[in-house]
């Protein structure tokens, strides 16, 4: 009975230090990693969207429009 007590510490309990400081800077590492990607599909999503709308016909633009070109008919 008394080992199974000994193992029902936590996980950061049965490791070295140097191995969990080395796995919080890999999981600091990771996340800026990530953020960074999330960030580059964030400008490249815009820049889609710009180049997108520089491409567009006058009758799409037109369609798009939330004027009502009626009321200016008059």
């Amino acid at each position: 009975m008394s080992k199974k007590k000994q193992e029902s510490g936590s996980l950061g309990d049965q490791l070295n230090a140097g191995v969990l400081s080395k796995l919080k800077s890999k999981k600091t590492e990771l996340k800026q990693q990530a953020d960074e990607r999330e960030e580059q599909e964030k400008q490249r999503r815009i820049e889609e969207r710009k180049r997108r709308e520089a491409n567009k016909s006058f009758e799409e633009l037109l369609e798009e429009s939330e004027l009502d070109w009626k009321s200016f008919k008059k």
